[in-house]
């Protein structure tokens, strides 16, 4: 039986992310929207952003594996903030329907950690 909700977190290094956004950008295009990019590399330490990001993709596909859906496109994962800057999730895929997913991202100086709870609607 399929649980009605599930969880995934994951930590990731920062050091791993610091990456420059015309050099690396291959590499970035594959995991990150054009939104996501703009918006960490907006920001003075913009490898702490996108560690948070990226553990929070992990955090995501962990935990919608936990319902049943197999998902690993990172890219069709997007995390956005809303205008309290509170994280958001797109889902940008026909894949997974009647699923609600509420990120939680954090980070220092040398980790970053997502947590992640998807409820089947």
């Amino acid at each position: 039986m399929v649980p009605d909700f599930s969880v995934g977190v994951d930590i990731e290094t920062i050091e791993r992310f610091n990456l420059d956004q015309t050099k690396d950008s291959q590499f970035l295009g594959k995991i990150f929207t054009s939104n996501e990019l703009d918006y960490c590399f907006s920001k003075k330490q913009a490898k702490q952003h996108l560690a948070a990001r990226f553990a929070a993709k992990e955090a995501i596909v962990k935990a919608l594996y936990g319902l049943g859906h197999p998902f690993n496109n990172l890219k069709k994962i997007e995390i956005i903030n809303n205008s309290d800057g509170v994280p958001l999730v797109n889902l940008h895929s026909d894949e997974i329907l009647n699923v609600s997913i509420k990120v939680s991202l954090s980070h220092n100086k040398d980790s970053a950690i997502a947590f992640a709870v998807a409820v089947k609607e």
